[in-house]
């Protein structure tokens, strides 16, 4: 399992890559993992080596897959917070290892581990032998994926936590087999903007569920089950007006509650503040619309019928939150939308 991850495609082909896929120069290495991870600092444990490394990249949405290895033993640290990104370094041979509160852990083939970089200080070292299959996935799609899935945007005691998860026999190196075999086809990788969106929210929802475990939060009852009446009120008028978009003061007044009030109660449970919660609701109705609706009504009509007066602006949050363009959705599902 995973042995020929990126490598071969489904069939055992090999698999054709636009890129280059192999450099013994130190300034080629560090520009690929500058673009699919972001900037760190770099430091070979020989001082004197040269890398032989492996650089292979595809994307599943936003979700960037690297097989990678340096081919030579490595320090790195200081991660650059400020690219947002998250790292699943999941090790196919060799080991890793990682840094963790008060200490370190180590990481062999079958095992990885998860650190969210615009959280928590992260160091790694790498033998001489490793070889990885990672994912750079960026921290709001992260984000995004859980107030979708379980209602609520988890606090730091989720994303501070640099943890181990999965294992040989785990649900998580197997999704990770499906995830490039289904993008790797005929020799190339699928070029499938629908597979590829499928693929990224099965890993980023899996994801959530094994580093909450591991990090020992409960998603499914944590924050949603502990939210108070006001808040839970508050989410029934917005997902049920969220056409309408009642001001965030007349839902905390029809509540019972001031709008401070309901701010930090969104803000406690939910991760989120009410207005971000109502935006994300009117979006997701508008993406609903734009898979429904009779193909003859364009993607403009279903915005100003939403109140959405910006265009640009609602595309470019749209592209952020689904990985699309509104017009690209509605090409996709206008010929299978539902007649009135």
């Amino acid at each position: 399992m995973l042995e020929h991850a990126l490598v071969l495609d489904a069939s055992g082909a090999p698999i054709r890559h636009r890129q280059k896929t192999r450099s013994a120069d130190w300034d080629e290495v560090e520009e690929f993992c500058r673009t699919v991870y972001m900037r760190y600092r770099v430091r070979p444990l020989d001082r004197l080596s040269r890398p032989d490394a492996t650089m292979i990249s595809a994307r599943a949405g936003r979700v960037t897959m690297t097989r990678f290895a340096y081919g030579t033993g490595i320090h790195l640290d200081r991660f650059d917070p400020d690219a947002g990104n998250i790292l699943v370094l999941n090790t196919l041979r060799g080991a890793l290892d990682h840094q963790t509160d008060g200490g370190s852990i180590n990481t062999g083939a079958g095992e990885s581990f998860v650190v969210d970089c615009s959280r928590a200080e992260y160091w790694l070292e790498g033998d001489p032998d490793h070889m990885q299959l990672n994912l750079t996935i960026p921290h709001q799609v992260m984000a995004d994926t859980a107030e979708r899935w379980f209602g609520f945007v988890p606090d730091d005691r989720l994303w501070t936590s640099r943890v181990k998860i999965g294992g040989p026999n785990s649900a998580w190196p197997a999704l990770l087999d499906y995830a490039t075999r289904a993008l790797a086809r005929d020799g190339g990788i699928s070029s499938d903007a629908a597979l590829a969106r499928h693929i990224e929210e099965m890993l980023c929802v899996e994801l959530l569920r094994q580093w909450a475990a591991a990090a020992g939060l409960n998603l499914e009852t944590g924050a949603r089950c502990a939210a108070p009446a006001y808040v839970r009120a508050a989410e029934e008028i917005m997902e049920a007006e969220a056409r309408e978009a009642p001001a965030i003061g007349d839902v905390a007044l029809r509540v019972g509650v001031s709008a401070r009030t309901l701010s930090g109660g969104f803000q406690r449970f939910r991760g989120i503040s009410p207005r971000a919660y109502l935006a994300a609701r009117r979006i997701e109705g508008f993406r609903r619309d734009l898979e429904t609706l009779p193909g003859d009504v364009t993607v403009t009509a279903i915005a100003s019928d939403w109140g959405f007066a910006n265009f640009g602006a609602l595309a470019g949050r749209y592209r952020d939150r689904f990985g699309e363009t509104p017009s690209q959705t509605r090409a996709r599902t206008a010929g299978r939308a539902r007649p009135h």
